[in-house]
């Protein structure tokens, strides 16, 4: 996916909808810090950059994070539905 950014408001607005903080990420994905812990440490999710409390994700691999979730619960645990 290509963004294209010609003014700070333009910038603004792609930062507020693209990019997402460690909280929001548990949320969106309904995991434990500690799993997510688990998912950047084996590399699952990468994220676009790290400050000393916290962490930025990029929202396209957050949805494609939690696809592939969707996907391997409805394989392995069926019953859960």
């Amino acid at each position: 996916m290509g963004y294209k950014v010609e003014t700070k408001d333009e910038f603004i607005a792609l930062v507020q909808t693209e990019i997402l903080t460690s909280s929001e990420v548990l949320n969106e994905l309904q995991i434990s810090r500690q799993a997510l812990g688990s998912l950047v440490k084996r590399g699952k999710l990468v994220p676009v950059k790290e400050l000393s409390r916290d962490k930025l994700f990029l929202r396209e691999d957050i949805e494609s994070r939690k696809a592939a979730s969707q996907e391997l619960n409805a394989k392995y645990r069926p019953y859960d539905e």
